[in-house]
């Protein structure tokens, strides 16, 4: 990895909301709907801290059915596996969308 790469996923990181947003994929893989729930962010908002993610490859996506999921990438930057250690447990942030009836289950 480079220079210009490093920097890049290091800059993504300086964000507390991309933090979270990696935090809640540490959890279980999770669509835009669910972090504009947990995020209490508009679905704008949340697809430009995704975008950003995805663009230094922290994140990846995979399509089910007309949803969209988004999961952490954790093999593409091996370096980073204290960080993604050292993220704080939202697994409760979870729990409320299941709760709540704010969680997608697709049946494909």
């Amino acid at each position: 990895m480079g220079f210009e790469e490093m920097a890049e996923c290091y800059k993504a990181l300086g964000d507390k909301t991309r933090l979270k947003i990696l935090a809640l994929l540490m959890v279980e893989d999770l669509c835009v709907c669910e972090f504009v729930e947990v995020l209490k962010m508009t679905q704008p908002a949340v697809s430009q801290h995704i975008r950003k993610l995805k663009n230094v490859k922290l994140v990846k996506e995979r399509r089910q059915g007309q949803w969209i999921f988004y999961s952490l990438d954790r093999d593409r930057y091996p370096h980073l596996h204290s960080v993604w250690e050292s993220l704080p447990d939202l697994s409760d942030e979870v729990e409320k969308l299941k709760v709540n009836g704010k969680k997608v289950y697709c049946t494909d």
